[in-house]
């Protein structure tokens, strides 16, 4: 059976530098999700146009727009590259280019091309879940991602903001730290059926 081997990490783009090669309906798609769960990214877009609804997030959020053919000077310094120009050849360019430099990149809709997905993602305050579908399917991703919407109550931030302040009232080894908050959060998730005898 296979399995989804990735592994989630959750990235402070707000200390990284960000690329966007391509200026189209995907970058625009590509950097609204960005902005969405990381107002603050650090974003330079490339590209020889762009939409005007991406020239106005850009100024929204500090995006730095570039209106140039893309080229390997751009990836300087850059931590992440995200390519969607519509022209195949030029994003494989930019794939072969970061994999040279160690820079990790996603060319969108090619898998092979992609060292990482955008996944779908939730947020609610402190907490935020992504969802990743191995690259299979982002109909799915995107339903699970409506249903945990619905499901994770909006308050779930008092909860995780409650469980921070009781934990650093905890004296103890992180052992008995562990045991004492497993013992105080186990009420969380048990069945109904239990208390309804």
């Amino acid at each position: 059976m296979e399995r989804n081997e990735l592994y989630p990490i959750f990235l402070k783009v707000n200390q990284l530098q960000v690329l966007i090669v391509g200026g189209g309906n995907v970058g625009l798609e590509k950097l609204t999700f960005l902005l969405k769960s990381s107002p603050k990214a650090q974003v330079q877009m490339v590209a020889l146009e762009f939409l005007r609804e991406t020239r106005e997030l850009a100024e929204k959020h500090g995006v730095q727009l570039t209106v140039e053919p893309y080229r390997k000077g751009f990836l300087n310094g850059k931590h992440m590259v995200v390519a969607c120009t519509d022209k195949p050849k030029v994003n494989e360019e930019v794939y072969h280019d970061c994999r040279e430099r160690s820079i990790l990149v996603n060319v969108a809709d090619n898998p092979p091309f992609c060292d990482f997905y955008m996944g779908g993602i939730v947020t609610k305050g402190n907490v935020k879940v992504a969802i990743s579908t191995n690259g299979k399917s982002p109909t799915t991703a995107k339903r699970l991602r409506q249903f945990f919407e619905d499901v994770l109550p909006e308050d779930i931030d008092d909860l995780v903001k409650n469980l921070n302040e009781y934990r650093k009232t905890l004296k103890g080894d992180f052992e008995e730290k562990v045991e004492a908050l497993n013992e105080f959060t186990k009420g969380l998730v048990q069945k109904k059926g239990k208390h309804e005898d």
